[in-house]
């Protein structure tokens, strides 16, 4: 379980999250129990299992799967226009890995 616990620490370090002993050790066993579940899925025989060929059902028709063109451009006014910050044309967002602010 200590190898759970480690992942919740280390992944509640990048976010930025404050997780104390108990509760790294209880999401460290919910994060097994889920891993189990999908080593339990993996085994299964799917054999002869119908698949879904389209997210729509049968009656979606099938789309050409072609390059679309790029949207038009907004342009740097517009785009900044709800910006909460700008600097030299950008939008200006707080520093949050590593480095100086």
């Amino acid at each position: 379980m200590k190898e759970e616990e480690d992942v919740v620490r280390r992944t509640a370090a990048l976010a930025r999250l404050s997780i104390d002993g108990d509760e790294a050790v209880r999401l460290g066993r919910d994060f097994e129990r889920i891993l189990a579940a999908f080593r339990d899925l993996a085994t299964l025989d799917l054999t002869g299992a119908e698949g879904v060929e389209r997210a729509g059902g049968d009656d979606a028709a099938p789309r050409a799967d072609e390059p679309a063109g790029s949207p038009p451009v907004l342009g740097t006014e517009l785009a900044l226009r709800a910006a909460p910050e700008r600097e030299d044309g950008f939008f200006r967002v707080p520093k949050t890995v590593g480095g100086r602010g």
